[in-house]
């Protein structure tokens, strides 16, 4: 039990070890306490030290993760959306939702202290680590540097060459006789303030990724895997999406499994990425998502207004016409494949 006493000598989380126990095995889940302040001063823990026999616990709980922060005079930046995940079975059910097996590998956008990564490289997977924090970077390469199976780049992420770095690794990855490094995948808790870069980024990347696992605040998962035509939430991310990949929604995560508490749920969704053979057919992508954002800038607007930057409504309307929709249709009514079908009728490229 904490109390007042001295604190905990800092150190630095273990490292990968081939002793991890298996996955079957059952993963103490640390009793939280309210974990929801980012106070500039450093966070230490204190326990008590009265001899009792200690129980084993998981080397990134409350405790651990504190204690890793305080190694490198951390506390969690807000800037970041930085959002440290404490529930190792969290973590487990995220490399399980990716499959990821002997032999792949993984991208992880923000490793933090590497729980996750852990888990990854437990599974036999080389991992490539993308972290913007310097600090955190440097705790993670120190935590793994006994593995040749982990690589961390101290880059921002939407601002980095990912496709080149991922390419490249998956060619030296090919060149050791690996058969399941022909597609890499992605795994990451990301910080929710970059989401939809995230997303937008790496979906149309179905040449190099095969899957992408990510979890994202709730509200978004539900948006981007369930929202329906004729609805608010029905936006041109749900056609972007659609276009580039297969989305599943695969389960909730609740806020109290990360330090600190973020005001909102989370969940896990998994993005099945196309292939450039199986995108819908248009002239260009590029002009498509432009009619579609046009489109959705006229919310609410007919698209023979809202589109006659393109050609004329009168136009407009012969095309909707002979896709079977009515002349006063409006973009929260139309399909992926309906914009596709009206893409090809009225965009010249």
């Amino acid at each position: 039990m904490c109390t007042g006493t001295r604190p905990l000598s800092l150190q630095s989380l273990p490292p990968v070890s081939p002793t991890t126990p298996p996955r079957s095995q059952t993963t103490l889940k640390p009793t939280l306490p309210a974990h929801n302040s980012t106070a500039g001063t450093p966070l230490y823990i204190a326990c008590a030290t009265n001899g009792s026999r200690s129980r084993s616990r998981s080397p990134d709980d409350y405790q651990s993760t504190l204690q890793a922060l305080n190694s490198k005079g951390r506390v969690p930046r807000k800037s970041l959306g930085q959002h440290y995940m404490l529930n190792s079975d969290i973590n487990e059910q995220l490399a399980s939702a990716a499959r990821v097996e002997e032999g792949h590998v993984v991208l992880e956008i923000g490793p933090g202290t590497g729980s996750l990564t852990n888990v990854l490289l437990n599974a036999g997977a080389f991992v490539l680590a993308i972290e913007k924090d310097p600090y955190m970077a440097s705790l993670v390469s120190e935590r793994f540097a006994s593995t040749e199976r982990f690589k961390v780049l101290k880059e921002d992420f939407v601002k980095c060459h990912i496709h080149s770095h991922v390419k490249l690794l998956l060619g030296s990855k090919k060149s050791l006789d690996h058969p399941k490094s022909r597609y890499a995948k992605v795994v990451s808790n990301i910080p929710f303030n970059i989401s939809t870069e995230v997303v937008k980024l790496l979906l149309p990347m179905g040449d190099i990724f095969s899957e992408v696992v990510l979890l994202l605040q709730e509200e978004m998962a539900v948006r981007l895997v369930q929202s329906s035509l004729r609805t608010s939430e029905y936006r041109p991310i749900n056609i972007f999406v659609n276009f580039y990949s297969d989305p599943e929604y695969k389960f909730k995560v609740p806020r109290t499994n990360f330090f600190p508490q973020p005001n909102v749920d989370a969940a896990v969704v998994v993005f099945k990425l196309k292939q450039a053979a199986d995108y819908p057919q248009v002239s260009s992508t590029k002009s498509f998502f432009s009619m579609v954002n046009s489109a959705f800038n006229g919310k609410r607007k007919m698209l023979r207004k809202s589109l006659q930057h393109i050609c004329t409504p009168i136009e407009i309307e012969e095309a909707l016409g002979s896709v079977g929709l009515p002349a006063t249709s409006r973009p929260e009514e139309l399909t992926m494949d309906d914009f596709v079908k009206l893409h090809n009728l009225i965009v010249k490229v």
